[in-house]
């Protein structure tokens, strides 16, 4: 075992600032998921078309981050930091005041790529200033809105939907980041700019770009298809893949300078890491969206229901926390993430069964243990993919980590969404077509109420093969945690 570090007061006083000036867009992320069925009546739409919302905003948020890293070269990371609370809270405004689903899916693209300049620079500085021996306690305690988010997020978007309107989850936002913007000026220090003369691989961020959403789109078209062979999606599924490998053979001549380079390929904590935390997008975004509509569609509680139903995942996340901080730097993340996905595990296939008479007792257990290992997976990858590697290429992991975890999430929200829609959609469609041609015998005064129970058992079958989806990927993450660190071994 190896001593424990303690952090500096004055470096835990910036990771503070650091942590509220995260609040917002991570509340509001968790906001928006519970928030999904007012937005769905609202504008008349659907839920795959609302749904791109969450999305555009994870992947505007993937597109930000290789400018944040660009910016902290040309210029001083406490301004650009303050640039994207200011940008965060234009969104926010823009967000509110919405006339209909377009605009707000634009508006979302803003918040998204401000909340993109502020997680990965305030990495960077707070892994340069704090070095590799208490990376653990300071992803902890920076990331320590993730949790916080999915517990009281809910709940706080739950009260405002449930007296105000969808608006104001946006309008919140307004003074917390006034508010962000006072600590900055008052306690942040300055970060002078690194390299003035660094450049920007475009290039190179168009192609990743091009990519992700050409793949991310074609899967959400395959909800509408209710498969994923027809025209749309296999004709941008192509086109990701092809931008894809342009994007792998212009990286390898651009070396360095990519904005993602190869070479950080080489590092194998860093490929756990960045598979992992592709997949992670999966088991966490995707239930996280997956869960209020249950509640809410399934179980048929109202908005706020549904949100205080969420509380005990948010108390098991809160309370894995610290302890998984402090084993990540004792022991390596290795065994960390190993227990924290097979514990996520155990507390989401049970909702492979769960139905609407299952007790909600039940239910909250089952929902307490997959936070107590949800709690455990996004914070030990991170920290793990800047191992081993020197002061100068945290920049680019830091980057390369952010990129493809925004990626994943976005990919994870999309892929359940459409799986569950398609599921729901092509099953709908079979009983409609044996309704038709009379392979069902059933009374005409009963018929009515045949067809309503039959389509509330297709509705939640939906869910349940989401839930197993999510499941199943939980423990494919138990296949790259053999490249992450292992302190144990290494200290024999």
């Amino acid at each position: 075992m190896q001593t424990q570090n303690k952090i500096p007061n004055s470096v835990l006083v910036i990771a503070w600032v650091v942590v509220f000036g995260a609040m917002a867009p991570l509340l509001d992320s968790t906001m928006m998921n519970i928030a999904i069925n007012n937005l769905v009546k609202s504008f008349n739409s659907s839920v795959t078309t609302v749904q791109w919302t969450i999305t555009c905003y994870l992947l505007a948020t993937g597109v930000a981050v290789p400018f944040s890293s660009w910016l902290l070269n040309k210029f001083d990371g406490k301004y650009i930091f303050m640039t994207g609370e200011i940008l965060f809270g234009i969104g926010s405004v823009l967000s509110a005041l919405s006339p209909n689903i377009q605009f707000l899916i634009g508006a979302r693209l803003i918040q998204g790529f401000a909340g993109g300049l502020i997680m990965p620079l305030l990495t960077t500085l707070l892994v340069q200033t704090t070095g590799a021996a208490v990376m653990g306690q300071m992803m902890a305690t920076v990331d320590l809105p993730m949790i916080l988010g999915p517990l009281f997020g809910p709940v706080i978007g739950g009260i405002i939907l449930k007296f105000l309107s969808w608006h104001w989850i946006f309008w919140i936002n307004v003074p917390v980041t006034l508010i962000s913007i006072a600590l900055i000026i008052w306690k942040m220090p300055n970060y002078p700019a690194q390299n003035k003369a660094a450049k920007m691989d475009f290039i190179g961020i168009f192609l990743l770009i091009a990519s992700t959403s050409s793949i991310i789109y074609g899967v959400v078209k395959a909800a509408h298809a209710a498969n994923f062979t027809n025209q749309t999606t296999v004709t941008f599924l192509v086109i990701g893949l092809i931008a894809m490998g342009l994007y792998i053979i212009w990286a390898f001549f651009r070396r360095d300078k990519a904005v993602l380079p190869i070479k950080l390929f080489a590092f194998h904590s860093f490929d756990g890491s960045v598979v992992g935390l592709f997949i992670a997008g999966t088991v966490l975004n995707g239930a996280m969206l997956l869960l209020p509509l249950f509640f809410q569609n399934v179980r048929g509680m109202s908005v706020i229901m549904a949100a205080l139903a969420l509380v005990p995942q948010g108390v098991g996340m809160l309370i894995s926390r610290p302890l998984t901080g402090r084993l990540t730097d004792s022991i390596g993340a290795k065994y960390v993430v190993l227990a924290s996905v097979l514990i996520t595990f155990i507390g989401t296939l049970p909702f492979f069964w769960i139905n609407q008479n299952t007790s909600y007792w039940l239910i909250a257990l089952v929902l307490l243990i997959r936070g107590i290992g949800a709690g455990g997976i996004l914070m030990p990858l991170m920290a793990d993919s800047y191992t081993d590697m020197q002061s100068d290429q945290v920049p680019a992991a830091t980057i390369g980590a952010r990129i493809i975890q925004n990626i994943g999430s976005a990919f994870g929200s999309a892929l359940i969404t459409t799986m569950v829609t398609a599921y729901s959609t092509s099953h709908v469609k079979i009983f409609q077509d044996r309704l038709a041609s009379g392979h069902y015998t059933v009374a005409s005064d009963h018929l009515q109420a045949f067809t309503r129970q039959h389509l509330v058992n297709i509705r939640l079958e939906a869910f349940q093969y989401g839930f197993l989806i999510i499941s199943i990927a939980a423990v494919i993450i138990v296949l790259p945690t053999i490249f992450l660190s292992n302190k144990i071994k290494s200290s024999k």
